[in-house]
């Protein structure tokens, strides 16, 4: 479902692809995911979006943000927003929805192919007018876990649904010795 010649473009919703990542027991290798993307075609751009928690000392985040950002991929953050909720346990919410709504619709005249990272349903209407304007769109997120981690509605309206556990051999990396340092998102509340 890829053409060498097409342009594309990849927009990664932080904290989604790594809860379907996690529900499927694997981490994300991502020089290795960028590399699968520019050898399937030119690959313009590679956006990752994450809420960051600024109140801690030490975020741990911090050292994907960086890596990622040194490393070929646009960063796109803000703050997440902590809360209590009514049964009185500690919440993080960091919906970056919007933002990477808005850049997809900014650099849709300028690529032929949107791979998305994400199985939140709340993107359907994105993909939907992406789609009108002549872009074909991919998914990336899954069904073999327990609960699916995309919404029935964003995979039937993509172009193309993507399964990422078959992509756990290409861009998985190797599982680490417990206590080594962890890249990787911290746990937000994701939609689906």
């Amino acid at each position: 479902m890829f053409y060498r010649d097409e342009r594309l473009a990849l927009f990664i919703d932080g904290s989604n692809l790594y809860a379907a990542a996690k529900a499927l027991g694997f981490d994300i290798d991502y020089k290795l995911l960028r590399s699968e993307f520019m050898r399937r075609g030119k690959l313009l751009r590679a956006f990752y979006y994450t809420a960051l928690l600024e109140s801690d000392e030490y975020s741990p985040i911090r050292p994907l943000v960086d890596w990622l950002n040194y490393n070929g991929f646009n960063m796109v953050t803000k703050p997440a927003k902590e809360y209590t909720d009514s049964m009185g346990r500690r919440k993080v919410k960091g919906n970056m929805d919007i933002e990477l709504c808005v850049d997809a619709m900014e650099l849709a005249p300028h690529v032929d192919h949107i791979v998305l990272f994400s199985g939140d349903g709340d993107y359907r209407p994105m993909i939907e007018s992406l789609q009108r304007n002549g872009v074909r769109v991919s998914v990336v997120s899954t069904i073999r876990s327990q609960p699916p981690m995309i919404s029935d509605d964003l995979r039937r309206q993509a172009d193309n649904f993507i399964e990422l556990d078959e992509l756990r051999d290409v861009i998985g990396r190797p599982p680490r010795p417990e206590g080594e340092d962890q890249r990787s998102e911290p746990e937000y509340e994701t939609e689906n």
